[in-house]
């Protein structure tokens, strides 16, 4: 029987989410926001979920309706301010001490998830040494520099956004809008890719970007940021 990843619907795509799930979104800039799913989860409605995105406040993404709607415990993310001259909805919750926040370097958070991925627990790395974003981390020396240990990320769900799509969940990306598409669906037990389009055909191995082996489900949205 052959392989094919295609869903109908995003609420098909996401039925099975449970409560306290960790999920994964992928997005950078204005670039590679899963935004039908997100839009999705939040009508789903699983709740106490663990976001783990580069922003919790982009202006592109839709994951302030998933903390509007009460469903967010936990933000870990390598922003968590917005360019706004108000409070965004997670500063308020974040204030309001309403939801968990653990803030990593941008660097360390991927190489975090993507240690996730690949199966490894934990890694040292020098970078935030001495700050307070790694107050309270083992610290090891190593030479004549100080490393912070930083543990692994993985997820229950992956949510990312790509260009195109074959039925066996071959995927390509426009530029940044790959961003951390590839590491998040290496560390997450399901991952849900949203296109703009499935090809009728397999993509070609030398466009392929992300292999269809760390994809569950595919879904076809059409030209949307």
């Amino acid at each position: 029987m052959p392989i094919d990843k295609r869903v109908n619907s995003a609420a098909e795509a996401l039925n099975d989410v449970s409560d306290g799930a960790t999920v994964l979104i992928s997005g950078f800039g204005g670039a590679g926001f899963p935004n039908v799913l997100i839009r999705a989860l939040r009508e789903h409605g699983a709740k106490d979920l663990t976001l783990v995105v580069n922003s919790a406040t982009h202006r592109f993404s839709l994951t302030h309706e998933l903390l509007d709607a009460g469903l967010v415990r936990k933000v870990i993310c390598s922003a968590a301010r917005g360019h706004q001259k108000e409070p965004t909805a997670f500063e308020k919750l974040w204030v309001a001490g309403k939801i968990e926040l653990t803030c990593l370097p941008q660097g360390t958070m991927t190489e975090c998830i993507r240690a996730g991925g690949a199966g490894i627990a934990a890694f040292y790395t020098p970078v935030g040494f001495g700050t307070e974003l790694t107050k309270g981390k083992e610290v090891r020396r190593f030479g004549e520099r100080d490393y912070v240990l930083e543990q692994a990320i993985s997820g229950d769900l992956a949510l990312i956004r790509a260009d195109t799509a074959d039925r066996y969940g071959n995927l390509t990306f426009r530029y940044a809008q790959a961003n951390f598409g590839p590491v998040m669906a290496t560390a997450a037990k399901l991952a849900i890719a949203e296109v703009r389009a499935v090809e009728d055909d397999p993509i070609d191995h030398k466009r392929v970007q992300l292999p269809g082996i760390y994809i569950d489900r595919i879904l076809a949205v059409g030209d949307v940021r």
